[in-house]
């Protein structure tokens, strides 16, 4: 393998066009796990003044001039913090309608980046942050932790997938779009913010309080368990082919041929990773995911760049669970598919469309679910999430003992296939 001229490949991405794929908020000066499948593009197809046919904008104007007219802050305090000027204020009002029409289609990964967490998201997507380290979503209109990041404070703190945040410092989460909940919990190094979370086996919601800190995104570590390699892919970075590729080399050379890739956890990431990780072990052509654009657009087929530099004595489990979600699910659907690995653990999260970051001015966005992620079967990512061949749940008590039955699984069943 060490040998394979097609080991040693080059990565990278432009940033005026990243290939992204999630749509998950990552808990941290607004930094976006969420992570886009579609190049960043200057907005508008009907022009800066235009308005669809048929549609009456009276509403909006006879709404502003009645805000004009009689608007009184109902506090002192209110007036405080409005816009220092007139200009400034309409100009609020401009971000509240956009905000509010990607609020009206009901979508929990469409929302609008005014200016400034607009130019958070952008200084943020270097990787380091200030945050507690932790996916959100809203599943069933409810804020829910997708997954943890590994020696986070929010893995500290005992947080889980699937847990539900009911409040953010004693305010009630309800109505809340992603956006909104990221800016209340990020914060600067050193400060708490209390989480009132409730979890499955609960009989009640629980306070946990998590001490915010500068957030450093993990990407990948292996071990080997016995004549088991162990690759651990926490990430799907920019740079986490190339350290993928660097972790399938040392398992060639140890001369192993059992692979368990634990992807439990991983919210996902760039789609180009997902694509050529799978590229090391499906033959050229092979499909990987399809976008599928319901007729807007024509679907594009992500395929197999034909690594495939494995023979037919690898054997390969992939352990997935409820914080294994977008580019996780591409990479394990895939593999599963082509019958190339079992799924071990739970059902995945279930992130099965993508998203596109949408200039609306130089200084603000709209990011907007555009197309849903299609298996190589043509089916799509099922909103319960990916089905693994073999169930295992870790219980709180297993956790408790330091107890892994979904690794012992996985390492129980690559040792027999």
């Amino acid at each position: 393998m060490s040998d394979d001229p097609r080991l040693p490949f080059r990565y990278s991405i432009s940033t005026s066009n990243l290939t992204i794929a999630a749509g998950i908020l990552l808990v941290a000066l607004g930094f976006a796990v969420g992570f886009f499948a579609a190049t960043r593009v200057a907005a508008g197809t009907l022009g800066s003044g235009g308005a669809p046919a048929g549609v009456d904008m009276a509403p909006i104007w006879k709404a502003w001039n009645v805000i004009d007219e009689k608007f009184v802050p109902a506090s002192v305090a209110s007036t405080t913090v409005m816009a220092s000027s007139t200009e400034e204020a309409n100009q609020q009002r401009v971000w509240g309608m956009v905000a509010g029409l990607a609020e009206s289609l009901h979508d929990p990964y469409t929302f609008f980046l005014p200016p400034v967490e607009n130019t958070q998201f952008s200084q943020d997507m270097s990787g380091e942050f200030g945050g507690v380290g932790m996916e959100i979503a809203i599943r069933d209109e409810v804020l829910t932790v997708v997954s943890p990041l590994k020696g986070t404070p929010a893995d500290r703190a005992g947080i889980k997938s699937g847990d539900k945040i009911l409040k953010i410092d004693g305010t009630s989460t309800q109505g809340l779009d992603v956006g909104t909940a990221v800016s209340r919990i990020r914060g600067p190094k050193g400060t708490v913010v209390a989480l009132q979370m409730l979890r499955e086996g609960w009989d009640s919601p629980r306070e946990i309080k998590v001490t915010r800190d500068v957030i450093n995104v993990p990407v990948l570590t292996t071990e080997t368990k016995g004549d088991v390699f162990v690759i651990q892919l926490l990430s799907f970075t920019a740079n986490s082919p190339e350290l993928f590729r660097a972790a399938l080399r040392t398992f060639a050379e140890s001369g192993k041929t059992k692979l368990v890739l634990d992807l439990r956890g991983n919210p996902g990431g760039y789609l180009e990773a997902a694509v050529d990780m799978a590229s090391w072990f499906l033959p050229s052509g092979a499909v990987v995911v399809t976008e599928d654009y319901a007729g807007h657009a024509d679907n594009i087929i992500h395929r197999s760049r034909g690594y495939d530099v494995f023979n037919s004595s690898m054997r390969m489990v992939i352990l997935v669970d409820r914080g294994s979600a977008s580019a996780s699910e591409i990479l394990a659907g895939a593999l599963q598919q082509h019958n190339v690995a079992k799924l071990v653990g739970t059902n995945t999260f279930g992130k099965g469309s993508v998203q596109e970051l949408v200039d609306i001015t130089s200084d603000t966005s709209l990011k907007i679910t555009v197309a849903r992620w299609l298996e190589p079967d043509g089916t799509h990512i099922p909103l319960e999430g990916i089905k693994p061949d073999i169930e295992v749940k870790v219980s709180e008590a297993d956790a408790k003992a330091g107890k892994d039955p979904q690794m012992d699984k996985a390492i129980e069943l690559v040792n027999s296939l």
